[in-house]
């Protein structure tokens, strides 16, 4: 049923009434009488009899089309038991919304004359950069559970590589779902699937197509007319026949980790499915998360990595301005936002008559302002939070309340002049402007993201993620701010910031033919180190072993406790925690609420997620007043 509370999270029998008999199917969507009301549900099964001597009947079948897979019922109770969540929430997320017109339209084959060979188009030479490409290919194709964490080289055709594994997994007789992070990377894998497979042998779920777009996509793989589903997060529960293959790209990318309960992660829910399928699985990047160096280091996956002659041939020269020599050339580089080498890599590519890349951390013109004089930040009067100014001839704006500041004066010293204590894009893309008249400047964010930009002398100014394809390669990439990335009070701030570095540097043409990267960093740190050396491997290894010594996760399994204070203790003292549960805390959360961390080995995550599930259901099976939410391996731990 169609209930979220925790206590009700169980299977229910129903009697079938004759006249329902034909259309009441495994995996169609019912109503039932339940403690009065009528409320929808799920048939998961047919059985001759029941344990329970008193049974009401379905009341209807609200559709016959089963749109839920037997398949995809058995992943969604293993995720829901894995993040300690209700089968209710989870086939929420893995069922689409019904919509009635798409399931009364005819379904249409595809034609088979239309569709490229599989087998003809699966070519290996992509991946022979890669000494164990070749031999993940053949696995595919020979319907083998190959499993491999794939680093990809800078200006690498990621698309094109997994359309390749794609068609290897479909010549093998066997269907395959890649999960990516934004509509900017589904549309590029889209275009790289109808190259060589066709049109028409795969859909694209994403959950900004529309109810009847989606459902109509979703009912195309439920039913099997095509073998590929491709998508953002909400494709990773898609339906596909004779699944063969589960991949996901850029796994590190936080749009991957859904927002809602139980808030599951794609890369764990594909993981779980080729467990459970007997399927291939493929986590590709150009960086490395420390959960998938954790899939490489206890043998569950093998990672595909080029060897380090291609890797120097293909990166471009990659240079710090917080390392000794830079500093001693350019005593201000330490705290000048565009030291010289910045400036005049710039000024050479553009010279070059090639584009420049600006990556810049935050968007907006100035996000954050102190006061001139005292250096004090800028607070609103009347909320506290931070002030803005949105263009050059705003005024400062609470980024929390929305209200307008014309009168600010600073509570510390009473200045009246205000100071950027954030430089934003926009005023990056002026700036740059300014020093390089006559040259185009693009900006590429949230608000307008370009998805490619023509060869030629231009600036590009973009935040994280935003970064347009350059025809031919970037001449030059500049990545400033570095600090805004690195100083974040976060378990992954390092590993953060050396996904967007390595994803920005990867546009940049290699450097024999004149790319360069510029990090306004010290070169002596970690992720500055991984970048300078394009080796996300090591830098993985190295935080996944500080996880282990500092006991966080993937090394441990650790679940967050958040609500008022005595609702977090009404649900810690009742639940029966593992033997060697630590449990830390309180910190404070937001809106008076407090968070508690309970963290278990590994080998104990079931029964922490057991036993916080138990307790959550004994809190509502008394209707207890205050909620509290569960996540398990949250993203942001602090």
């Amino acid at each position: 049923m169609d209930l979220p509370l925790a206590h009700l999270d169980r299977p229910f029998d129903y009697l079938v009434p004759a006249e329902l008999d034909a259309q009441a199917l495994p995996g169609v969507r019912v109503k039932v009488r339940f403690a009065g009301q009528l409320v929808d549900g799920w048939l998961l099964e047919r059985v001759e009899e029941s344990g329970h001597p008193r049974l009401a009947y379905l009341e209807k079948v609200v559709s016959s089309v089963p749109a839920l897979a037997p398949e995809v019922a058995r992943l969604a109770r293993a995720v829901a038991d894995r993040y300690a969540g209700s089968l209710a929430d989870v086939l929420r997320l893995a069922v689409p919304p019904r919509h009635a017109r798409v399931e009364k339209e005819p379904t249409v084959a595809a034609d088979p004359t239309a569709a490229a060979d599989p087998a003809a188009a699966v070519d290996p030479r992509g991946w022979r950069d890669y000494p164990f490409g070749p031999a993940l290919l053949r696995a595919l194709t020979d319907g083998r559970a190959a499993r491999a964490v794939w680093s990809a080289l800078p200006g690498e055709d990621w698309a094109a590589r997994y359309a390749d594994a794609v068609a290897a997994t479909v010549a093998g007789g066997r269907g395959a779902l890649v999960v990516v992070a934004d509509a900017r990377d589904l549309d590029r894998l889209d275009a790289a699937l109808t190259h060589v497979l066709g049109p028409g042998r795969h859909v694209c779920l994403s959950a900004a197509l529309g109810p009847a777009r989606r459902y109509r996509a979703f009912l195309a793989a439920r039913r099997g007319e095509v073998p590929v589903v491709i998508g953002t997060r909400a494709a990773m529960f898609a339906p596909v026949d004779r699944l063969g293959l589960v991949a996901i790209w850029d796994d590190g990318d936080d749009l991957h980790a859904e927002p809602r309960a139980p808030y599951p992660h794609a890369r764990e829910v594909l993981l779980t499915r080729a467990q459970l399928d007997e399927a291939a699985a493929l986590v590709g990047g150009y960086a490395r998360t420390a959960e998938a160096q954790l899939l490489v280091e206890t043998r569950w996956a093998q990672e595909v990595i080029a060897d380090r002659a291609t890797v120097r041939a293909r990166v471009p020269a990659i240079a710090p301005t917080g390392d000794d020599p830079q500093l001693a050339r350019d005593p201000g580089a330490a705290s000048a936002r565009l030291p010289s080498l910045a400036w005049t890599t710039a000024r050479d590519a553009l010279r070059a008559d090639l584009p420049v890349l600006v990556q810049v951390p935050r968007r907006g013109y100035l996000p954050s302002t102190a006061c001139a004089d005292c250096r004090a930040p800028a607070r609103c009067p009347h909320c506290a939070g931070p002030l803005a100014v949105p263009a050059v001839d705003g005024a400062p704006t609470c980024r929390w309340c929305g209200r307008i500041a014309a009168a600010y004066a600073c509570p510390e010293c009473g200045g009246r002049r205000l100071r950027a204590a954030v430089t934003g894009a926009r005023r990056t893309a002026e700036e740059l402007g300014r020093a390089f008249p006559g040259v185009p400047v693009r900006t590429s964010g949230r608000e307008e993201m370009l998805s490619a930009v023509p060869a030629g002398a231009g600036l590009v100014v973009a935040t994280p993620g935003a970064e347009p394809v350059a025809d031919g390669g970037y001449g030059a990439v500049l990545l400033l701010d570095s600090w805004a990335l690195l100083t974040r009070a976060d378990l992954r701030a390092g590993e953060e910031a050396l996904r967007r570095w390595l994803a920005a540097a990867a546009l940049a043409r290699p450097g024999a033919a004149g790319g360069r990267v510029v990090v306004v960093a010290d070169g002596g740190l970690a992720p500055v180190q991984a970048l300078l050396r394009w080796d996300a491997p090591w830098f993985a290894a190295r935080e996944l072993g500080e996880r282990r010594e500092l006991g966080f996760p993937p090394a441990v399994r650790m679940a967050s406790v958040t609500g008022l204070p005595d609702a977090v203790a009404d649900l810690l003292a009742g639940a029966r925690l593992p033997d060697d549960a630590e449990v830390l805390g309180p910190v404070p959360a937001d809106e008076g609420r407090e968070r508690m961390l309970v963290r278990v080995p590994r080998a104990r995550a079931a029964a922490l997620a057991e036993a916080l599930h138990t307790a959550a259901g004994r809190r509502s099976a008394r209707k207890a007043a205050e909620p509290v939410r569960l996540q398990v391996d949250p993203l942001s731990l602090f």
